[in-house]
């Protein structure tokens, strides 16, 4: 870890801000604070200044996923009211009143330097469900190709308190592994991570660089989040962690500081610089293990639970004993053995009800007796986290 005071003379140091201006796809997130102005309405000089910003690196080569907070905080200035609300119903007309003053400026701004907009409104559960997961993905990838810049929310005028990703860093960091981006941007009202709350000790210092998995930054974020929103620091540091998983570095900075996004283009010592220190592969599979909805129970034989936690093989049908649950092809299961403790997690190959009729069946029957064979296995080992 290394603080502002720690960093020698960049031609000294071969440092890993000098790959930012390879990178070629980013994810940004811009806080309620940084759009409002503080609650004060919609900023729309800082708006247009950060969509300068995005479309002179979109125009570098650089796609752009904007993930936008704001439309609540838009909502209670158009509604005139002073506290966040508590009740869910409040905060979805909030939200739905916002939403439009809100998706209108980012239009606006984009079309005067001639860059097209999609407006993406993104659920967990849409995450969770792999037909929708797949689907988002091809979407945005889409629009990518097609030199549009998506802006994507949280659908807070539908979502219910079980299926809400609970604040926009987590949501950005989701869209991060959805689409597999180079880097996570989460731009904010203070100047990145620092050793101490900055605000209580005059001899804070900050967090130039370090490794998402470093424990001395949970002390370091503490607890604290803005009237507006619902994050803080600490879920920008656990949103930074998120986006590890698929191999995303974060940067977390100022949103108010002067061509911030261009800087960091550059590589400048901007912010905080959070490494996933994992390989991507591995991060992809803890992604898989943390983020899915569990769907589903397989519950093996002691076979193929000591094939699956001593040499890394797929999960044939044929040591399998029982189906517990409800699910469709692409779903994420729970592997347990006899005493019900969790071995392994997985995208499945088969339904619930294929599923049921090819276990403990050796994997040559599985055309025989569906008609069909998607896969010689109920989970490839590829889709496949050992616990």
């Amino acid at each position: 870890m290394k603080t502002e005071e720690q960093i020698p003379p960049i031609n000294h140091l071969i440092n890993s801000r000098n790959n930012i201006p390879n990178t070629r796809r980013w994810v940004i997130k811009i806080g309620s604070a940084l759009l409002t102005n503080d609650g004060a309405g919609l900023d729309f000089k800082a708006i247009l200044n950060w969509v300068e910003q995005l479309a002179d690196l979109s125009s570098q080569g650089i796609e752009i996923i904007l993930v936008s907070s704001g439309a609540v905080a838009e909502g209670m200035q158009r509604l005139k009211w002073h506290e966040r609300p508590k009740q869910l119903f409040e905060l979805q007309a909030a939200a739905a009143v916002g939403q439009m003053g809100l998706i209108q400026t980012w239009e606006s701004a984009f079309k005067k330097f001639d860059k097209h907009t999609a407006q993406i409104l993104l659920t967990h559960d849409d995450l969770s469900n792999r037909k929708r997961y797949l689907n988002a993905r091809s979407t945005i990838c889409q629009l990518l190709k097609l030199g549009i810049i998506p802006i994507v929310n949280e659908n807070d005028t539908v979502v219910t308190d079980e299926i809400r990703f609970g604040d926009n860093d987590t949501l950005a960091a989701l869209v991060a592994n959805l689409i597999e981006a180079d880097l996570l941007v989460i731009l904010t009202d203070q100047n990145g991570l620092y050793n101490a709350d900055p605000r209580k000790n005059s001899e804070a210092k900050l967090i130039s660089e370090a490794t998402v998995s470093d424990k001395q930054l949970d002390q370091m974020a503490g607890d604290s989040k803005g009237v507006l929103g619902r994050g803080g620091m600490a879920t920008k540091l656990r949103a930074a962690r998120l986006a590890a998983r698929s191999g995303t570095a974060t940067i977390i900075a100022s949103g108010r500081e002067t061509k911030v996004l261009c800087s960091i283009h550059k590589g400048k010592d901007v912010g905080t610089l959070m490494l996933p220190g994992t390989d991507p592969l591995a991060a992809r599979k803890q992604w898989l293990a943390g983020h899915l909805q569990m769907r589903g129970t397989l519950q093996l034989d002691d076979g193929a639970v000591n094939v699956l936690k001593n040499q890394g093989a797929s999960l044939l049908p044929i040591g399998v004993t029982k189906v517990i649950g409800r699910f469709e092809r692409g779903d994420m299961v729970v592997c347990v053995d006899k005493n019900q403790k969790e071995i392994a997690r997985g995208l499945i190959n088969y339904s619930v009800d294929e599923a049921t009729k090819i276990i403990r069946q050796p994997s040559g029957e599985i055309i025989n007796i569906l008609g069909f064979c998607h896969a010689p296995e109920l989970i490839h080992r590829d889709n496949l986290v050992i616990q």
